[in-house]
């Protein structure tokens, strides 16, 4: 089993913004499967297959600063390897329309990811990060542009980032990383 994870904060204030990026994939995977919450978790979930991989979909619902507790929770409750993991966020540092995979590297600012390493007690896990960053401005408050609203632009950027981003989470999931 593999477990994906998306970074996001809960809440309508925050549903088309940069920072739930990573929700917002997760939703594009789950396709029309229903989540469901976990209290335990403190998350939203959905059990489904990737390429035949058992695979567990899971959005972390305390804020992102805290995202770490339900990934350690899941990490536990399914007696994973960090290895399975694979977190997906946004990146303030990489141009919109670009994606990066990396694994066992350090947080580069990300609260939620930081979380998770802390929670954990390692970097050992697969990130993707999503470019959110603008081409045409600077960034301006850090907060305030992570916390903003994906602009009409901006969606039409990600739309293929998206689709991409989607087939690299499956060929990690159906790759052996002991």
């Amino acid at each position: 089993m593999k477990l994906v994870v998306g970074l996001g904060n809960p809440g309508k204030e925050y549903a088309r913004t940069r920072h739930n990026v990573g929700w917002l994939i997760l939703d594009l995977l789950a396709g029309e499967d229903t989540w469901q919450t976990s209290t335990k978790a403190g998350a939203a979930y959905v059990k489904t297959e990737l390429n035949k991989i058992k695979v567990e979909l899971l959005k972390p619902t305390t804020y992102m600063n805290n995202s770490g507790q339900a990934v350690a929770y899941a990490v536990k409750k399914h007696k994973l390897k960090t290895a399975d993991v694979i977190v997906v966020h946004d990146d303030k540092d990489i141009p919109i329309g670009q994606s990066r995979v990396q694994r066992a590297r350090g947080a580069a600012g990300h609260n939620g990811v930081q979380s998770i390493i802390d929670h954990l007690g390692t970097n050992n896990f697969w990130r993707i990060r999503v470019g959110v960053a603008p081409s045409d401005r600077p960034l301006g408050d850090t907060a305030n542009f992570v916390l903003g609203r994906l602009t009409s632009a901006e969606q039409k950027i990600l739309k293929d980032v998206f689709v991409n981003v989607t087939k690299e989470i499956t060929e990690l999931v159906s790759t052996d990383h002991a």
